[in-house]
């Protein structure tokens, strides 16, 4: 697919759709989604201040939301004391908060209609408790999801366990209920927060989106939910979503 380079606030910053169907939401502006993940030097306080003008230009609404969910289980589960992965996870989180916080007051567009979330602050909100079940449901009954979901697990408690060793069971189930915890919003962030169409906006391709954007039966995510690749041009070892999309027949994002 052919994306488009913008610069804002001094960072280039290439999108690419994950399909045409993904792209027809790009057009349209309604929503851009933010995810950020707590201790992933990515999302520095300059390039979320560049992410958030960059969905400025596009969207008419945008919502930050940071992963603040099984942390501290996640952490335990690799090897810290109950204590220091408590303290690690309120470290990594006042993080997280403190860094985009410092992004909103550095923007040179309007911060007016940029919403921060945490990920628990929606777990009062029906939408996503309904999706939750779902997902747990289908990933349990759908051996593809499942497959997708395991591999993204791997790959994150990979980069945590010091030596690169295989992921424990103990460790696999906390970061699978890490996972899963973010999903709802992979699925169908307009259910969530009630807006017409949400591009979720990520700087890699993870191994759920070709799942859940897929023409496949199973779990998709909705005919109004995208996924745009959003990051620095030339990031090496970084697929071009169009090598998924041959047989499109309509995927989702």
């Amino acid at each position: 697919m052919v994306g488009s380079t913008v610069s804002v606030i001094g960072h280039e910053l290439e999108t690419v759709p994950f399909t045409n169907r993904c792209r027809s939401i790009w057009e349209r502006g309604d929503h851009a989604l933010i995810g950020v993940s707590p201790g992933n030097s990515y999302f520095s306080r300059h390039r979320l201040a560049a992410l958030a003008c960059w969905a400025d230009r596009f969207f008419e609404s945008i919502d930050i939301v940071y992963a603040d969910m099984h942390l501290e289980a996640v952490l335990t589960a690799i090897g810290y004391t109950p204590g220091h992965a408590r303290r690690k996870s309120r470290k990594e989180l006042e993080g997280v908060r403190r860094r985009i916080r410092r992004a909103m007051e550095q923007l040179e567009c309007t911060a007016a209609r940029i919403g921060v979330s945490a990920l628990s602050d929606f777990l009062s909100t029906p939408a996503y408790r309904d999706l939750h079940r779902t997902v747990e449901q289908s990933v349990r009954s759908d051996d593809v999801l499942r497959s997708a979901c395991e591999k993204m697990v791997d790959q994150f408690i990979a980069g945590k366990i010091p030596g690169g060793s295989r992921p424990t069971p103990e460790q696999h189930r906390s970061g699978m209920d890490y996972l899963l915890a973010e999903m709802p919003f992979f699925v169908d962030t307009p259910s969530i927060l009630g807006v017409g169409s949400s591009a979720s906006c990520y700087h890699t391709l993870m191994p759920l989106t070709p799942v859940l954007f897929s023409s496949r039966e199973g779990l998709r995510a909705v005919d109004n939910q995208g996924y745009l690749l959003v990051r620095p041009p030339g990031i090496p070892g970084q697929r071009d979503p169009g090598e998924n999309t041959a047989a499109e027949g309509d995927l989702h994002s």
